[in-house]
């Protein structure tokens, strides 16, 4: 089967607010077909050595509130391999209110201190949505501290 295969980034950094749950960067797959979610990267540019970890959240979302556009900055997916079709997905950074229904299906803890990370989800164990829906990245910050993502997918 022939693959194809998108990203799409912040574009700019998101500021967290202390102690409050942000969905900084999202993919809705299209109404024919789903997305299987690859890898994310995120960081943040925390200066305190001393910063409290950042809650990080990968969620699936259905979408049913607050749609990749509504309540949030659209950012325009690349296509980064395989066979050039339309991608059909509406992706989003920075929602000012969180998209629903969200349900996390990975959290783990980040220093904000200049901390990184790349994760790739092993194969065969890529989570992947139904039509119409897709997955954010939230983060919940205990100080106030920017952050980065970029999110990469395959149409399935």
């Amino acid at each position: 089967m022939a693959k194809a295969g998108y990203t799409v980034a912040t574009s700019a950094a998101v500021a967290l607010s202390a102690a409050t749950a942000k969905s900084i960067i999202g993919v809705r797959a299209g109404s024919a077909f789903g997305v299987d979610l690859k890898k994310y990267r995120i960081a943040f540019d925390g200066t305190t050595s001393t910063a409290t970890p950042v809650l990080i959240e990968v969620c699936y979302a259905t979408f049913a509130t607050n749609a990749p556009g509504t309540n949030s900055t659209t950012r325009t997916p690349a296509q980064v391999y395989g066979r050039t079709i339309a991608h059909g997905t509406t992706a989003a950074s920075n929602w000012t209110t969180e998209p629903t229904v969200l349900t996390v299906i990975e959290e783990h803890l980040l220093t904000p201190f200049g901390g990184l990370e790349e994760y790739d989800f092993p194969f065969p164990e890529t989570p992947d949505s139904a039509v119409s829906e897709g997955f954010v990245i939230r983060c919940n910050a205990p100080a106030t501290v920017n952050v980065r993502a970029t999110l990469w997918w395959e149409r399935c």
